[in-house]
Protein backbone atom coordinates (compact mmCIF):
# COMPACT_ATOMS: atom_id res chain seq x y z
CA UNK A 1 0.00 0.00 0.00
CA UNK A 2 1.17 3.39 -0.79
CA UNK A 3 3.07 5.12 2.74
CA UNK A 4 1.98 8.80 1.07
CA UNK A 5 -0.45 10.18 3.09
CA UNK A 6 -4.21 11.20 1.34
CA UNK A 7 -3.63 15.17 1.64
CA UNK A 8 -6.94 16.77 3.01
CA UNK A 9 -7.95 18.31 -0.26
CA UNK A 10 -7.70 15.32 -2.18
CA UNK A 11 -11.20 14.50 -2.78
CA UNK A 12 -12.74 17.54 -4.34
CA UNK A 13 -9.23 18.22 -6.21
CA UNK A 14 -9.50 14.54 -7.94
CA UNK A 15 -13.28 15.75 -9.07
CA UNK A 16 -12.10 18.70 -10.78
CA UNK A 17 -9.58 17.08 -12.51
CA UNK A 18 -11.56 14.56 -13.65
CA UNK A 19 -13.68 16.73 -15.07
CA UNK A 20 -11.03 18.58 -16.77
CA UNK A 21 -9.68 15.53 -18.46
CA UNK A 22 -13.08 13.48 -18.91
CA UNK A 23 -15.46 15.84 -19.61
CA UNK A 24 -16.49 14.57 -22.89
CA UNK A 25 -17.32 11.44 -21.14
CA UNK A 26 -19.72 13.36 -18.71
CA UNK A 27 -21.28 15.20 -21.54
CA UNK A 28 -22.12 11.66 -23.50
CA UNK A 29 -23.70 10.39 -20.50
CA UNK A 30 -25.52 13.51 -19.52
CA UNK A 31 -26.93 13.98 -23.12
CA UNK A 32 -28.18 9.91 -22.76
CA UNK A 33 -29.45 10.36 -19.56
CA UNK A 34 -31.65 13.06 -20.98
CA UNK A 35 -33.69 10.95 -23.70
CA UNK A 36 -33.17 7.56 -21.22
CA UNK A 37 -36.40 5.63 -20.96
CA UNK A 38 -37.23 2.84 -18.51
CA UNK A 39 -36.31 -0.62 -19.77
CA UNK A 40 -38.37 -3.30 -18.83
CA UNK A 41 -38.35 -5.17 -15.29
CA UNK A 42 -38.95 -4.10 -11.88
CA UNK A 43 -35.57 -4.71 -10.09
CA UNK A 44 -32.19 -5.41 -10.54
CA UNK A 45 -30.62 -7.59 -8.15
CA UNK A 46 -26.94 -7.28 -7.67
CA UNK A 47 -24.67 -7.83 -4.46
CA UNK A 48 -21.56 -6.91 -2.23
CA UNK A 49 -19.17 -8.98 -0.50
CA UNK A 50 -18.81 -7.46 3.73
CA UNK A 51 -16.64 -9.23 5.65
CA UNK A 52 -16.00 -11.92 3.72
CA UNK A 53 -19.95 -12.66 3.70
CA UNK A 54 -22.02 -11.88 0.40
CA UNK A 55 -25.38 -9.32 1.21
CA UNK A 56 -27.69 -9.01 -1.90
CA UNK A 57 -28.79 -5.46 -2.60
CA UNK A 58 -31.39 -4.48 -5.44
CA UNK A 59 -32.32 -1.29 -6.92
CA UNK A 60 -35.50 -0.46 -9.09
CA UNK A 61 -35.06 -0.71 -12.80
CA UNK A 62 -35.17 3.28 -13.47
CA UNK A 63 -32.35 3.70 -12.79
CA UNK A 64 -29.19 4.21 -15.02
CA UNK A 65 -26.84 1.40 -14.73
CA UNK A 66 -22.77 1.96 -15.74
CA UNK A 67 -20.93 -0.91 -15.98
CA UNK A 68 -17.46 -1.58 -15.58
CA UNK A 69 -15.81 -4.62 -14.36
CA UNK A 70 -13.30 -6.83 -12.11
CA UNK A 71 -11.37 -10.62 -13.23
CA UNK A 72 -11.90 -13.63 -12.10
CA UNK A 73 -8.76 -14.60 -13.75
CA UNK A 74 -6.57 -13.25 -10.39
CA UNK A 75 -7.85 -12.98 -7.04
CA UNK A 76 -5.59 -9.52 -6.24
CA UNK A 77 -6.91 -6.05 -6.93
CA UNK A 78 -5.52 -4.68 -9.83
CA UNK A 79 -4.56 -1.30 -10.70
CA UNK A 80 -6.89 -1.53 -13.65
CA UNK A 81 -9.46 -3.18 -11.76
CA UNK A 82 -9.59 0.41 -9.31
CA UNK A 83 -9.05 2.53 -12.22
CA UNK A 84 -12.08 1.23 -13.45
CA UNK A 85 -14.17 1.17 -9.81
CA UNK A 86 -12.74 4.96 -9.39
CA UNK A 87 -13.85 6.43 -13.03
CA UNK A 88 -17.03 4.75 -12.92
CA UNK A 89 -17.90 6.60 -9.78
CA UNK A 90 -16.50 9.66 -11.04
CA UNK A 91 -18.45 9.82 -13.86
CA UNK A 92 -21.50 8.43 -11.52
CA UNK A 93 -21.42 11.41 -9.33
CA UNK A 94 -20.71 14.06 -11.82
CA UNK A 95 -23.01 12.91 -14.13
CA UNK A 96 -25.78 12.95 -11.53
CA UNK A 97 -24.68 16.47 -9.87
CA UNK A 98 -24.83 18.25 -13.43
CA UNK A 99 -27.86 16.86 -14.81
CA UNK A 100 -29.98 17.45 -11.79
CA UNK A 101 -28.55 20.61 -11.88
CA UNK A 102 -28.21 21.84 -15.25
CA UNK A 103 -24.23 23.06 -15.11
CA UNK A 104 -22.23 23.76 -17.63
CA UNK A 105 -19.82 25.97 -15.65
CA UNK A 106 -18.49 24.58 -11.88
CA UNK A 107 -17.23 26.45 -9.20
CA UNK A 108 -15.38 25.20 -6.06
CA UNK A 109 -18.55 24.65 -3.97
CA UNK A 110 -19.93 21.44 -6.66
CA UNK A 111 -16.18 19.94 -6.59
CA UNK A 112 -17.11 20.01 -2.97
CA UNK A 113 -20.44 18.89 -3.35
CA UNK A 114 -19.47 16.13 -5.82
CA UNK A 115 -16.71 14.82 -3.51
CA UNK A 116 -19.08 14.78 -0.85
CA UNK A 117 -21.50 12.26 -2.92
CA UNK A 118 -18.53 10.39 -3.52
CA UNK A 119 -17.92 9.28 0.04
CA UNK A 120 -21.49 7.74 -0.15
CA UNK A 121 -22.41 3.98 -1.88
CA UNK A 122 -24.30 5.13 -5.20
CA UNK A 123 -27.63 6.54 -4.71
CA UNK A 124 -28.71 8.58 -7.67
CA UNK A 125 -30.01 8.19 -10.98
CA UNK A 126 -26.83 6.50 -12.00
CA UNK A 127 -25.77 3.32 -10.54
CA UNK A 128 -22.30 1.70 -11.41
CA UNK A 129 -21.55 -1.68 -10.96
CA UNK A 130 -19.48 -4.55 -11.17
CA UNK A 131 -20.09 -6.98 -14.49
CA UNK A 132 -17.89 -9.60 -13.58
CA UNK A 133 -17.52 -12.71 -16.21
CA UNK A 134 -17.73 -15.75 -14.69
CA UNK A 135 -16.93 -18.21 -17.39
CA UNK A 136 -13.56 -17.31 -17.50
CA UNK A 137 -10.05 -19.54 -16.94
CA UNK A 138 -9.35 -18.70 -13.18
CA UNK A 139 -5.63 -17.93 -14.93
CA UNK A 140 -6.00 -16.63 -18.28
CA UNK A 141 -3.35 -13.99 -17.68
CA UNK A 142 -0.79 -15.41 -15.70
CA UNK A 143 -1.56 -13.48 -13.01
CA UNK A 144 -3.12 -15.82 -10.19
CA UNK A 145 -0.91 -16.35 -7.33
CA UNK A 146 -2.82 -20.02 -6.98
CA UNK A 147 -1.69 -21.02 -10.28
CA UNK A 148 0.19 -24.09 -9.21
CA UNK A 149 -2.55 -25.77 -7.57
CA UNK A 150 -5.15 -24.91 -10.22
CA UNK A 151 -2.99 -26.90 -12.17
CA UNK A 152 -2.75 -29.20 -10.00
CA UNK A 153 -5.94 -29.86 -9.49
CA UNK A 154 -7.12 -30.17 -13.15
CA UNK A 155 -8.82 -26.70 -12.89
CA UNK A 156 -6.80 -24.55 -15.07
CA UNK A 157 -9.49 -25.04 -18.19
CA UNK A 158 -12.72 -24.78 -15.77
CA UNK A 159 -14.66 -22.03 -15.89
CA UNK A 160 -14.33 -19.85 -12.94
CA UNK A 161 -18.06 -20.28 -11.75
CA UNK A 162 -17.00 -23.94 -11.02
CA UNK A 163 -13.63 -24.42 -9.69
CA UNK A 164 -13.65 -25.69 -6.15
CA UNK A 165 -11.56 -24.15 -3.53
CA UNK A 166 -10.41 -27.64 -2.10
CA UNK A 167 -6.54 -27.50 -2.65
CA UNK A 168 -5.94 -24.51 -4.25
CA UNK A 169 -2.89 -22.48 -2.26
CA UNK A 170 -0.44 -19.53 -2.57
CA UNK A 171 1.95 -20.56 -5.52
CA UNK A 172 5.57 -19.67 -3.81
CA UNK A 173 7.34 -19.69 -6.97
CA UNK A 174 4.84 -17.11 -8.25
CA UNK A 175 4.85 -15.07 -5.24
CA UNK A 176 8.84 -14.67 -5.09
CA UNK A 177 9.26 -14.28 -8.50
CA UNK A 178 6.59 -11.45 -9.02
CA UNK A 179 6.71 -9.84 -5.54
CA UNK A 180 6.40 -6.21 -6.02
CA UNK A 181 5.07 -5.87 -9.30
CA UNK A 182 1.65 -8.94 -9.46
CA UNK A 183 1.52 -9.19 -5.97
CA UNK A 184 2.46 -7.57 -2.85
CA UNK A 185 4.15 -9.53 0.46
CA UNK A 186 1.61 -8.09 2.58
CA UNK A 187 -1.32 -9.13 -0.18
CA UNK A 188 0.50 -12.80 0.04
CA UNK A 189 0.12 -13.04 3.71
CA UNK A 190 -3.92 -11.73 3.56
CA UNK A 191 -4.59 -14.44 1.23
CA UNK A 192 -3.04 -17.45 2.80
CA UNK A 193 -4.90 -16.34 6.11
CA UNK A 194 -8.22 -16.38 4.18
CA UNK A 195 -7.27 -19.83 2.03
CA UNK A 196 -6.32 -21.31 5.99
CA UNK A 197 -9.71 -19.75 7.43
CA UNK A 198 -11.63 -21.79 4.68
CA UNK A 199 -14.20 -19.00 5.33
CA UNK A 200 -15.16 -19.42 0.88
CA UNK A 201 -16.60 -22.68 -0.26
CA UNK A 202 -16.29 -21.17 -3.61
CA UNK A 203 -13.29 -19.57 -6.03
CA UNK A 204 -15.54 -16.73 -7.27
CA UNK A 205 -16.53 -15.42 -3.49
CA UNK A 206 -12.96 -16.07 -2.56
CA UNK A 207 -11.56 -14.02 -5.11
CA UNK A 208 -14.38 -11.26 -4.41
CA UNK A 209 -13.89 -11.50 -0.97
CA UNK A 210 -10.26 -10.27 -1.11
CA UNK A 211 -10.63 -7.46 -3.72
CA UNK A 212 -14.25 -6.05 -1.73
CA UNK A 213 -11.42 -6.45 1.32
CA UNK A 214 -9.22 -4.15 -0.09
CA UNK A 215 -11.81 -1.92 -1.42
CA UNK A 216 -12.87 -1.36 1.58
CA UNK A 217 -9.66 -0.76 3.18
CA UNK A 218 -8.89 1.80 0.09
CA UNK A 219 -12.53 3.11 1.35
CA UNK A 220 -11.54 4.11 4.50
CA UNK A 221 -8.21 5.75 3.25
CA UNK A 222 -9.03 7.69 0.34
CA UNK A 223 -12.86 8.60 1.69
CA UNK A 224 -14.24 7.87 -1.97
CA UNK A 225 -16.87 4.92 -1.51
CA UNK A 226 -15.13 2.08 -3.96
CA UNK A 227 -17.55 -0.68 -3.11
CA UNK A 228 -19.88 -0.75 -5.62
CA UNK A 229 -22.44 -3.44 -6.14
CA UNK A 230 -21.69 -6.49 -8.18
CA UNK A 231 -23.29 -9.34 -11.07
CA UNK A 232 -21.86 -12.35 -11.98
CA UNK A 233 -22.86 -13.39 -15.95
CA UNK A 234 -23.23 -16.02 -17.30
CA UNK A 235 -23.26 -19.20 -15.38
CA UNK A 236 -24.38 -18.16 -12.20
CA UNK A 237 -27.73 -16.71 -12.76
CA UNK A 238 -28.46 -19.89 -15.30
CA UNK A 239 -27.65 -22.07 -12.95
CA UNK A 240 -30.28 -20.99 -10.57
CA UNK A 241 -33.12 -19.82 -13.04
CA UNK A 242 -35.23 -22.58 -14.80
CA UNK A 243 -35.54 -23.40 -18.36
CA UNK A 244 -38.02 -20.82 -19.07
CA UNK A 245 -35.74 -18.44 -17.80
CA UNK A 246 -34.10 -15.70 -19.92
CA UNK A 247 -30.29 -16.40 -20.47
CA UNK A 248 -32.46 -20.50 -21.19
CA UNK A 249 -34.06 -18.43 -23.45
CA UNK A 250 -30.97 -16.44 -24.80
CA UNK A 251 -29.72 -20.05 -25.52
CA UNK A 252 -32.86 -21.26 -27.45
CA UNK A 253 -33.65 -18.19 -29.40
CA UNK A 254 -30.04 -18.20 -30.88
CA UNK A 255 -30.45 -21.88 -32.02
CA UNK A 256 -34.29 -21.81 -33.21
CA UNK A 257 -32.99 -21.65 -36.94
CA UNK A 258 -30.37 -21.70 -39.74
CA UNK A 259 -31.50 -18.30 -40.62
CA UNK A 260 -31.14 -17.04 -36.66
CA UNK A 261 -27.70 -18.72 -36.78
CA UNK A 262 -26.32 -17.13 -39.74
CA UNK A 263 -27.63 -13.91 -38.99
CA UNK A 264 -25.48 -13.75 -35.76
CA UNK A 265 -22.32 -15.31 -36.93
CA UNK A 266 -22.59 -12.57 -39.53
CA UNK A 267 -23.25 -9.53 -36.32
CA UNK A 268 -20.01 -11.13 -34.61
CA UNK A 269 -17.84 -10.63 -38.02
CA UNK A 270 -18.07 -14.66 -38.88
CA UNK A 271 -19.69 -16.71 -41.63
CA UNK A 272 -21.46 -19.75 -40.84
CA UNK A 273 -20.61 -21.64 -43.70
CA UNK A 274 -16.63 -21.48 -42.84
CA UNK A 275 -15.68 -24.42 -39.84
CA UNK A 276 -14.92 -21.82 -37.29
CA UNK A 277 -14.17 -22.42 -33.67
CA UNK A 278 -16.58 -19.50 -32.39
CA UNK A 279 -19.82 -21.29 -30.91
CA UNK A 280 -23.14 -19.11 -29.83
CA UNK A 281 -22.69 -21.33 -26.57
CA UNK A 282 -20.12 -23.48 -25.77
CA UNK A 283 -21.00 -26.92 -23.74
CA UNK A 284 -18.96 -27.98 -21.02
CA UNK A 285 -17.55 -31.09 -21.03
CA UNK A 286 -18.29 -34.07 -18.26
CA UNK A 287 -14.70 -33.88 -16.93
CA UNK A 288 -15.72 -30.28 -16.34
CA UNK A 289 -13.67 -28.31 -18.87
CA UNK A 290 -15.17 -24.93 -20.09
CA UNK A 291 -12.66 -22.76 -21.55
CA UNK A 292 -13.84 -21.34 -24.70
CA UNK A 293 -10.05 -21.27 -25.96
CA UNK A 294 -9.35 -25.11 -25.14
CA UNK A 295 -12.80 -25.78 -26.83
CA UNK A 296 -12.51 -26.73 -30.79
CA UNK A 297 -15.98 -26.13 -31.86
CA UNK A 298 -18.82 -26.91 -34.70
CA UNK A 299 -21.83 -26.64 -35.69
CA UNK A 300 -23.24 -29.22 -37.66
CA UNK A 301 -26.21 -27.61 -39.77
CA UNK A 302 -28.72 -28.48 -42.26
CA UNK A 303 -30.87 -26.36 -44.38
CA UNK A 304 -33.24 -26.06 -41.22
CA UNK A 305 -31.01 -25.60 -38.40
CA UNK A 306 -28.95 -27.23 -36.15
CA UNK A 307 -28.13 -31.02 -35.85
CA UNK A 308 -25.65 -30.94 -33.05
CA UNK A 309 -22.50 -29.03 -31.86
CA UNK A 310 -19.22 -30.92 -31.58
CA UNK A 311 -16.86 -29.67 -29.02
CA UNK A 312 -13.22 -31.32 -28.50
CA UNK A 313 -10.83 -30.17 -25.61
CA UNK A 314 -7.31 -29.66 -26.26
CA UNK A 315 -4.89 -27.87 -23.74
CA UNK A 316 -4.27 -24.27 -24.97
CA UNK A 317 -2.15 -21.15 -24.57
CA UNK A 318 -4.29 -18.59 -23.13
CA UNK A 319 -2.05 -14.93 -22.11
CA UNK A 320 0.76 -14.06 -20.34
CA UNK A 321 1.29 -11.05 -17.58
CA UNK A 322 2.65 -7.80 -18.52
CA UNK A 323 5.80 -8.80 -16.63
CA UNK A 324 7.39 -11.28 -18.26
CA UNK A 325 6.09 -12.07 -21.92
CA UNK A 326 7.50 -15.59 -21.75
CA UNK A 327 5.13 -16.54 -18.57
CA UNK A 328 2.17 -17.76 -20.44
CA UNK A 329 -0.87 -19.55 -18.50
CA UNK A 330 -2.51 -22.84 -20.30
CA UNK A 331 -5.42 -24.09 -20.13
CA UNK A 332 -5.05 -28.00 -19.36
CA UNK A 333 -8.17 -29.70 -21.04
CA UNK A 334 -8.53 -33.18 -22.86
CA UNK A 335 -11.83 -34.33 -23.60
CA UNK A 336 -14.88 -34.12 -26.11
CA UNK A 337 -18.44 -33.55 -25.76
CA UNK A 338 -21.73 -33.82 -28.64
CA UNK A 339 -24.31 -31.78 -28.08
CA UNK A 340 -27.47 -32.47 -30.36
CA UNK A 341 -30.01 -29.91 -31.14
CA UNK A 342 -32.81 -31.09 -28.99
CA UNK A 343 -30.78 -30.62 -25.95
CA UNK A 344 -30.46 -26.74 -27.41
CA UNK A 345 -33.68 -25.87 -28.05
CA UNK A 346 -35.38 -26.98 -25.30
CA UNK A 347 -32.32 -25.95 -23.08
CA UNK A 348 -31.45 -26.87 -19.89
CA UNK A 349 -28.28 -25.83 -17.75
CA UNK A 350 -28.41 -28.45 -15.73
CA UNK A 351 -28.52 -31.55 -18.12
CA UNK A 352 -26.25 -29.55 -20.57
CA UNK A 353 -23.86 -26.74 -19.11
CA UNK A 354 -22.67 -24.15 -21.61
CA UNK A 355 -21.32 -20.53 -21.60
CA UNK A 356 -22.92 -18.40 -23.83
CA UNK A 357 -21.43 -15.59 -25.95
CA UNK A 358 -20.74 -12.20 -23.87
CA UNK A 359 -21.80 -10.43 -27.16
CA UNK A 360 -25.17 -12.33 -26.77
CA UNK A 361 -25.48 -12.59 -22.69
CA UNK A 362 -24.59 -8.70 -22.33
CA UNK A 363 -28.03 -8.44 -23.77
CA UNK A 364 -29.64 -9.32 -20.52
CA UNK A 365 -27.11 -7.33 -18.21
CA UNK A 366 -28.45 -4.28 -17.24
CA UNK A 367 -26.09 -1.82 -18.37
CA UNK A 368 -27.40 0.91 -19.57
CA UNK A 369 -23.55 2.00 -20.03
CA UNK A 370 -20.20 0.28 -20.50
CA UNK A 371 -16.82 1.35 -19.12
CA UNK A 372 -14.54 -0.64 -21.79
CA UNK A 373 -10.80 -1.07 -20.16
CA UNK A 374 -8.24 0.15 -23.03
CA UNK A 375 -9.72 -0.99 -25.97
CA UNK A 376 -7.43 -1.18 -29.28
CA UNK A 377 -4.70 -2.58 -26.83
CA UNK A 378 -5.78 -4.21 -24.11
CA UNK A 379 -9.06 -5.70 -25.86
CA UNK A 380 -10.06 -6.14 -28.51
CA UNK A 381 -12.22 -3.99 -31.21
CA UNK A 382 -13.67 -6.50 -32.93
CA UNK A 383 -15.21 -8.01 -29.42
CA UNK A 384 -16.70 -4.00 -28.88
CA UNK A 385 -18.01 -4.30 -32.45
CA UNK A 386 -19.46 -7.56 -32.00
CA UNK A 387 -21.46 -6.37 -28.71
CA UNK A 388 -22.40 -3.19 -30.61
CA UNK A 389 -24.02 -5.04 -33.92
CA UNK A 390 -25.65 -7.79 -31.81
CA UNK A 391 -27.47 -4.93 -29.25
CA UNK A 392 -28.36 -3.30 -32.78
CA UNK A 393 -30.09 -5.74 -34.43
CA UNK A 394 -31.61 -7.92 -31.63
CA UNK A 395 -34.89 -6.98 -32.25
CA UNK A 396 -34.84 -8.29 -35.82
CA UNK A 397 -32.99 -11.17 -34.73
CA UNK A 398 -33.78 -12.12 -31.50
CA UNK A 399 -37.43 -10.74 -31.40
CA UNK A 400 -38.75 -13.34 -29.01
CA UNK A 401 -36.43 -12.87 -26.28
CA UNK A 402 -37.55 -11.15 -23.04
CA UNK A 403 -36.02 -8.77 -20.70
CA UNK A 404 -33.80 -7.02 -23.06
CA UNK A 405 -34.04 -3.24 -24.50
CA UNK A 406 -33.99 -2.16 -28.17
CA UNK A 407 -31.19 0.63 -27.18
CA UNK A 408 -27.62 0.07 -27.92
CA UNK A 409 -25.81 1.28 -24.35
CA UNK A 410 -23.38 4.12 -24.39
CA UNK A 411 -19.95 2.96 -24.47
CA UNK A 412 -17.11 4.71 -22.60
CA UNK A 413 -13.35 3.65 -23.13
CA UNK A 414 -10.61 3.70 -20.17
CA UNK A 415 -7.73 5.16 -22.79
CA UNK A 416 -4.73 2.79 -23.65
CA UNK A 417 -2.53 5.45 -23.27
CA UNK A 418 -3.33 6.98 -19.90
CA UNK A 419 -4.06 3.91 -17.86
CA UNK A 420 -2.44 3.48 -14.70
CA UNK A 421 0.51 1.31 -14.62
CA UNK A 422 3.38 0.51 -11.81
CA UNK A 423 5.99 3.23 -11.51
CA UNK A 424 8.49 1.00 -12.40
CA UNK A 425 7.16 -2.25 -14.40
CA UNK A 426 4.54 -0.07 -16.40
CA UNK A 427 2.29 -2.79 -15.85
CA UNK A 428 -1.80 -2.75 -15.18
CA UNK A 429 -1.90 -6.08 -14.08
CA UNK A 430 0.12 -4.76 -10.81
CA UNK A 431 -1.99 -5.22 -7.59
CA UNK A 432 -2.56 -2.21 -5.61
CA UNK A 433 -0.32 -3.33 -2.97
CA UNK A 434 2.57 -2.84 -5.08
CA UNK A 435 2.58 0.96 -5.66
CA UNK A 436 4.26 3.03 -3.28
CA UNK A 437 2.39 6.27 -4.08
CA UNK A 438 -1.14 5.23 -4.71
CA UNK A 439 -2.27 8.72 -4.15
CA UNK A 440 0.01 10.30 -6.50
CA UNK A 441 -1.01 7.94 -9.45
CA UNK A 442 -4.47 8.60 -8.78
CA UNK A 443 -4.08 12.14 -9.03
CA UNK A 444 -2.76 11.55 -13.01
CA UNK A 445 -5.39 12.47 -15.97
CA UNK A 446 -8.78 10.54 -16.04
CA UNK A 447 -8.19 8.00 -19.11
CA UNK A 448 -11.68 7.79 -19.90
CA UNK A 449 -13.13 8.68 -22.94
CA UNK A 450 -16.56 8.28 -25.65
CA UNK A 451 -15.61 4.98 -27.42
CA UNK A 452 -17.13 5.25 -31.22
CA UNK A 453 -18.11 2.04 -32.34
CA UNK A 454 -19.41 1.32 -35.69
CA UNK A 455 -21.83 -1.61 -35.82
CA UNK A 456 -21.77 -4.44 -38.61
CA UNK A 457 -24.79 -4.06 -40.63
CA UNK A 458 -27.67 -6.76 -40.66
CA UNK A 459 -28.46 -7.76 -44.24
CA UNK A 460 -31.78 -6.85 -45.49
Amino acid sequence: MSRTQTPPNFVPSLVKSFLETARAAVDSLVQTLSSYEKPPGDEVALFIMEAQRRRDVSFKRDHFFLRTSTEYANVQLTLEDLQGILEARLLEVSGNYISEHGLTRLERADYEAMAENLRRPPQGRIIPFLLNTDDVEPDRYSVNPLRASLSETRQSAFPAANVRMQGLRLDPRFAAKYEGSLLSAREAETIEDRLRAEEQRTYVDFADALKYEELSRLSDRLGIHLSIPALRMPLEPLRAEKSEGPLHRLIQESHKDYSTIAELYALMGRNVRKRKTLLLTVPHSPEGFGSKKAAEGQLVLNERGLERIEVRYRTARLYPNEVDRNDVSFAEANGNVTVGASSIHEYSFAATPSSPQFALYSLLSPEDGAIWHGVGRYAGTEVVRSYASIHESAGRVLAGLPGWRPLAPLNLNLAPGRMWVHERYRNIDASVGCVEDLVGLLRSSAALEPLQVKARPLAP
